[in-house]
């Protein structure tokens, strides 16, 4: 099994590298078919704006005119090293804005993904449980409703209720008054997650302002998205309640619960595994609407910015990090199969 699993491993790295460099090469592609005056921007780290002569210095030095493929090798060495460029929407390196945008988009994700998995099990194995009951049609009719509404109508009806009305829970990753903390130095940016950041800095306030901040988007888009994940439990459940083997572990006198608990939720967790992961990976990618809509600082709405100002250096840098997001949660979600269910072959 060890020897299989390695070589699956194996190959499944392999294959990374390869769909990385298809990925890249397509967008390098398309993107260079943009002016050659609006690519040179990508090779200045400078905020000006450049003159007609020295766009065509640029234009001259880096060979925009020339050979794509050559071109393409040059930029994906660049890349390797670490130098993705100069962002102009957010006037730093590339590599610094990801650092930057990537770990408030993390956060969300966690504070978004945990009470999906949770409640989202609690929820879909409970309307399994009372099929065709009161508390399966609640269930069911709730989840869809929010599934059906369009993301940024629960974002607005959100602010609206909370921020609008009662005026508890604000926008923004966090309140002026840790800003203004940070501008002055009083509070150090470690790693940029503001709630490790917080207990870094043994600043209990600020834990608790990012924490407030984190709830209005986290339950946006909970609401959104949990019921793909509440369906796919309830369903999985339902059919593994009309397998035979529960026929026979009920003929055996054993109670509901140890059959729940011991056999019907290991066996649907390859179906939530797979909801799951890519719900993850796709929140991980930046959920645009929904930061956009709570002016939430993340990789989602920086890739929007740099997609508007034609900012070529941020767009590359932005799909970079969110074709390795996507390609290492694959990689892991496929693990979690073959753990989870020796029955999958590695091959």
């Amino acid at each position: 099994m060890y020897k299989g699993m390695k070589k699956f491993l194996i190959r499944k790295i392999l294959f990374i590298p390869l769909t990385f460099i298809g990925i890249t090469m397509i967008l390098f592609f398309i993107i260079n078919l943009l002016p050659p005056q609006t690519l040179a921007l990508a090779y200045t780290d400078s905020d000006k704006e450049l003159t007609k002569e020295e766009l065509d210095l640029i234009i001259e030095k880096y060979d925009l005119k020339g050979n794509i493929l050559k071109r393409y090798g040059k930029w994906l060495l660049k890349t390797l090293k670490g130098d993705l460029g100069y962002s102009q929407v957010s006037k730093m390196k590339v590599i610094d804005a990801i650092k930057k945008y990537l770990p408030a988009t993390i956060e969300l994700t966690i504070f978004s993904i945990i009470p999906i998995f949770i409640i989202g099990n609690l929820l879909g194995l409970t309307a399994a449980r009372n099929k065709d009951g009161l508390s399966d049609k609640i269930i069911s009719t709730t989840s869809s409703f929010f599934y059906s509404m369009p993301s940024f109508i629960i974002g607005i009806l959100l602010l609206l209720i909370f921020y609008g009305i009662f005026g508890v829970l604000k926008p923004q990753r966090y309140s002026i008054t840790t800003e203004i903390m940070i501008s002055q130095g009083l509070f150090k940016t470690y790693t940029n997650f503001m709630l490790i950041d917080s207990i870094l800095n043994l600043n209990p306030s600020v834990f608790i302002d990012s924490l407030k901040h984190l709830i209005l988007p986290s339950l946006s888009i909970f609401l959104g998205t949990s019921a793909s994940f509440i369906k796919i439990t309830r369903n999985s459940t339902l059919e593994e309640l009309n397998k035979d083997y529960v026929r026979t572990l009920r003929a055996k006198g054993l109670s509901e619960n140890y059959i729940f608990q011991k056999h019907i939720r290991k066996n649907i967790l390859i179906p939530q595994i797979t909801v799951g992961g890519l719900q993850m990976i796709r929140l991980l990618s930046g959920v645009v609407i929904t930061e956009t809509i709570f002016d939430w600082p993340g990789i989602g709405s920086f890739g929007v910015r740099a997609a508007r100002q034609l900012d070529v250096s941020s767009v590359m840098g932005f799909v970079i990090i969110v074709s390795i997001l996507f390609l290492l949660g694959n990689l892991i979600i496929d693990l979690l199969y073959v753990y989870f269910d020796p029955r999958i072959k590695y091959e």
